[in-house]
């Protein structure tokens, strides 16, 4: 067993006492990204070599081994522990998909995953906003995990024993929803065989998310704002005032300013709820985040007792090279059928998830076309025969014309194109490994 006096500290991380050589890059690489974070991650790691039993932790442990064959194993930890084990194996340790193993590893089932730059200081934000009790409004095409941010910073937050509650405004009509929220007495209205606390109260002393608060009707935008301002509710059928205790998060999926522009959402309840906004963005505009994504959606939907497949770079390049139109949500979707595939077509031993195995829910990604033709001045792109890629291969056409008139500067590129250099470098290798000769356009001058 691990005498846990070995174990010592780097950047949040305890490891195992001379494995931080063994495994320099790739630990190096996961702590960079970890430690920005805080403590969110309660992460063990030792050496295979030293392991020969793993200490159970109130946290993750992870046995770190190098080798041709990547693996992931689930150790068994004691009966009624709330730790995690795992035994790693990985190929190379510079390679994006060790990374995102040890990432999708080292979150507990629940928390954000990330490892794009912006996404890593969106989650530091909120777990500076955690300690506060100002409101928050969370904006972000639908499928991003607003509601997954949300919940960190509760659980992040004093509040953290309080109770979590969350509401779609969409998915109910406007009557249930002012009952649903402020609560109704018995006999308020038809139907009412019995008093309800509602929402509102249900989350006292804790966090209540109002999600896609877009869509909320602008009467009950009034009550609502009424609320918030006095921390109280009166629920139908009532005529006193009952105190609340709860924070505010609001998630909207539309531009919350352009519908107060447009009359269809309250000025005065925005204001009131953008205290400090916090924006997530689409996943295709955030590469580095798919692969841990990838890992961790594989975790979790990869039954205990089953072997854990690994996602080769083959597959993890097709993924960074879709479009994302349902973003994550869409990402879940394709590792559930992956993990299918790849079960029912794996050799004895070895589970891996390949190319083959990813279906999109529409095909969006680069292919390489018959006929198709990129040349240095025109970057001429001939039209794919399916609607799906379209998208795709115009925003490659738009990509090579910029830096052709750029003269293959990806800096001058990216400023164009209204996206950050590292975007763009992204954008540029997923053309490279579609079989589209960029370099000729002089794609690797800064």
């Amino acid at each position: 067993m691990v005498n846990p006096g070995t174990f010592e500290n780097m950047d949040h991380i305890e490891y195992e006492a001379g494995m931080a050589l063994r495994h320099a890059p790739l630990v190096q690489r996961g702590s960079a990204i970890i430690g920005t974070l805080g403590d969110t991650y309660r992460l063990y790691l030792t050496d295979a070599a030293s392991a020969a039993d793993i200490v159970q932790r109130d946290g993750t442990t992870i046995v770190l081994a190098q080798n041709n064959r990547p693996s992931l194993v689930r150790l068994q930890a004691s009966r009624g522990s709330k730790a995690r084990a795992f035994a790693m194996t990985y190929r190379d340790p510079a390679s994006e998909g060790a990374l995102a193993a040890l990432l999708a590893c080292a979150a507990a089932p629940g928390t954000p995953i990330a490892a794009d730059p912006e996404s890593l200081s969106v989650l530091a934000l909120a777990e500076r906003l955690a300690n506060s009790d100002i409101p928050v409004l969370i904006n972000g095409p639908t499928g991003t995990g607003k509601e997954v941010l949300s919940r960190f910073i509760h659980d992040r937050s004093p509040r953290a024993k309080a109770p979590f509650v969350a509401v779609n405004c969409a998915a109910m009509p406007e009557a249930m929803l002012e009952a649903l929220l402020f609560g109704h007495t018995k006999g308020a209205f038809t139907g009412a065989t019995s008093s309800n606390e509602g929402f509102f109260r249900a989350a006292d002393g804790g966090t209540l998310l109002l999600d896609e608060i877009a869509e909320m009707p602008l009467n009950l935008q009034a009550k609502l704002l009424r609320a918030l301002q006095e921390s109280e509710v009166v629920p139908i059928g009532s005529t006193q005032p009952i105190k609340i205790d709860v924070r505010v998060i609001a998630a909207a999926n539309r531009d919350l300013p352009t519908e107060v522009a447009e009359g269809r959402f309250r000025a005065d309840l925005f204001y009131r709820l953008n205290v400090f906004p916090l924006g997530l963005k689409p996943l295709r505009e955030r590469a580095e985040d798919i692969a841990p994504l990838a890992f961790a959606l594989m975790l979790r939907h990869t039954p205990n007792a089953r072997a854990i497949p690994w996602i080769s770079e083959g597959a993890l390049t097709m993924l960074r090279m879709h479009g994302w139109p349902g973003n994550v949500r869409e990402l879940e979707n394709v590792i559930r059928r992956a993990l299918l595939l790849a079960e029912g077509s794996a050799q004895p031993g070895m589970i891996e998830i390949q190319p083959d195995h990813i279906h999109f829910d529409s095909p969006a990604r680069l292919v390489a076309l018959d006929n198709a033709d990129v040349t240095p001045g025109g970057a001429d792109i001939t039209p794919p025969r399916k609607l799906a890629n379209i998208v795709q291969i115009s925003e490659a056409k738009a990509i090579l014309e910029t830096l052709a008139a750029c003269g293959g500067s990806r800096i001058a590129a990216a400023r164009q194109l209204g996206i950050s250099e590292r975007t763009l470098r992204y954008r540029l290798a997923s053309l490279r490994e579609a079989g589209l000769p960029v370099a000729a356009m002089g794609g690797g001058r800064r």
